[in-house]
């Protein structure tokens, strides 16, 4: 449920940011043809400028679609949708690891207090009410501590690895978007490739006009490929990171709850 209310959020606000650019194109247009004719009146007798208007900064949304429409709609927006769809899971596993964090050492010196004051049961309200995933392992290792120490710390080493699980949730398929991305930019390029060659058959000539436009278009997709695999390589890696120091804690703060255990059983 919380994946698909992520879901709903990020493509909630992709509509909302195409559709302002959108706004600002059709405004901006009907000025920009006016401007033009303006321009055409006054200049109607003076010499015509090849360079006229070549300093003009065009928007950034504006040109990606122009790239977007001169790469073809087909794969472009097949790159898209592995941009959108792995963006969607990557800002959803970094969501769960934010919240996964939690504070061991507070924890720990929260769970020993309970046991010296309250024993086992005040221990295991502690971690009820604390999120993340060690306190979820505090209390499984708390639900078995009536069968030795033992018996706690494999509890605790088997259910760490449940909760190493839910944090790699989801890797791989943004794994799956990063090698389809860059696949589909490379076929779509092939592609073009073959519409560029049956150009230059179907025109008997090899001109230079015929075989750069239909490159351009081919190579486009595959950048369009490669730009999508690189953003979602830098969110992958950062999670990756965040489970890595997630995972440290959490065997590292295991050990201690271990310790802890065994002082209170001696006592």
């Amino acid at each position: 449920m919380k994946k698909f209310f992520m879901f709903l959020a990020v493509a909630g606000l992709m509509t909302f940011t195409a559709n302002i650019a959108s706004a600002q194109d059709d405004d901006a247009a009907p000025a920009a043809a006016q401007q033009q004719d303006v321009v055409a009146d006054d200049d109607a007798d003076q010499p015509i400028d090849l360079f006229a208007g070549t300093g003009e900064e065009i928007p950034l949304h504006q040109a990606l679609k122009t790239k977007f429409i001169e790469g073809g709609a087909g794969f472009m927006s097949l790159i898209i949708i592995c941009l959108i769809l792995g963006m969607a899971l990557a800002i959803e596993r970094i969501l769960y690891l934010a919240f996964s964090k939690t504070n061991t050492t507070k924890l720990l010196d929260a769970v020993e207090k309970a046991l010296s004051e309250g024993g086992i049961e005040a221990a295991k309200d502690v971690c009820r009410n604390t999120r993340g995933p060690v306190a979820s392992i505090f209390y499984q290792g708390l639900l078995r501590a009536d069968q030795g120490v033992d018996v706690v710390e494999k509890t605790i080493v088997s259910y760490g690895g449940v909760q190493m699980s839910l944090m790699e949730n989801g890797l791989s398929w943004i794994g799956l978007f990063i090698s389809i991305a860059p696949s589909l930019g490379f076929l779509g390029t092939v592609i073009g490739m073959i519409q560029a060659f049956d150009a230059i058959q179907a025109a008997g000539d090899i001109s230079p006009n015929v075989v750069a436009g239909g490159m351009k278009v081919a190579l486009i997709t595959t950048v369009g490929g490669l730009i999508v695999a690189m953003i979602l390589q830098i969110f992958y890696n950062y999670i990756i990171a965040k489970i890595d120091a997630l995972s440290i804690d959490m065997e590292d703060s295991s050990i201690r709850f271990v310790d802890t255990m065994v002082k209170f059983n001696n006592k």
